[in-house]
């Protein structure tokens, strides 16, 4: 189980990620805060593994909390969920260490899928054996925290990229686009627009697999 403090001076807002975050198998909610110094005192009461950290709390940016966190050697994860849309905001959170950065306000599949991403890094973080500097490699690129990916094309959602995204790090070896398809739960063509999405901005590499006759079919992998 993976336990979650809700950090928001909402009490409203609180509640419903409180009920997002416990519709989604593999976490629990241990508590919620509505300030900074009750976050702090939380995460020293509940030692979380992962804190939904709003920004704007009515005695500190958020940000400070995490400062605070790590002054105090609490190692938890942060996932910053907050209406602040500056780049330098962004950019502190990402130095910050934050796992990722989500924008309010946001419905229940996009949190699902942050969260189901961050459990999947997690457990393979936990399971990682590392013999040479390619182990090292994959270790922080799992680990890696929130990336800047690049804008979808006009007609893709992040919704639907998230789960081609999930559907081909979590698969050992290629997929083509119907196989991807068949495992997301949409069109054949549809997941060809997301895979070559992902191939053109570098981020899945494609491969050509030769039958008796006709055209080759085009099979992807993750490489980002």
């Amino acid at each position: 189980m993976i336990d979650v403090l809700v950090v928001d001076d909402d009490f409203m807002v609180a509640r419903i990620h409180r009920g997002f975050v416990e519709r989604i198998d593999g976490f629990r909610v241990v508590g919620t805060a509505s300030t900074g110094e009750q976050a702090v005192a939380a995460v020293d009461e509940l030692r979380p593994h992962l804190v939904l950290l709003d920004l704007y709390l009515p005695d500190m940016f958020g940000l400070d909390v995490v400062t605070r966190l790590r002054a105090a050697r609490h190692d938890c994860d942060i996932l910053v969920i907050s209406a602040a849309r500056e780049a330098e905001t962004v950019r502190r959170a990402v130095r910050y260490g934050a796992v990722n950065y989500l924008l309010k306000p946001f419905g229940f599949d996009e949190l699902r899928a942050r969260l189901e991403q961050y459990a999947a890094r997690r457990a393979a973080l936990r399971a990682a054996v590392v013999a040479d500097q390619a182990d090292v490699d994959r270790v922080l690129s799992r680990s890696g925290s929130l990336a800047v990916a690049p804008a979808l094309p006009r007609g893709l959602s992040p919704e639907t990229a998230e789960l081609v995204e999930r559907a081909l790090r979590e698969h050992d070896g290629t997929l083509s686009a119907s196989e991807c398809a068949d495992r997301v739960g949409i069109s054949r063509v549809s997941a060809r627009r997301y895979l070559e999405h992902f191939s053109g901005t570098g981020r899945a590499e494609v491969s050509l697999r030769y039958g008796a006759a006709g055209r080759p079919e085009r099979r992807y992998a993750w490489v980002a």
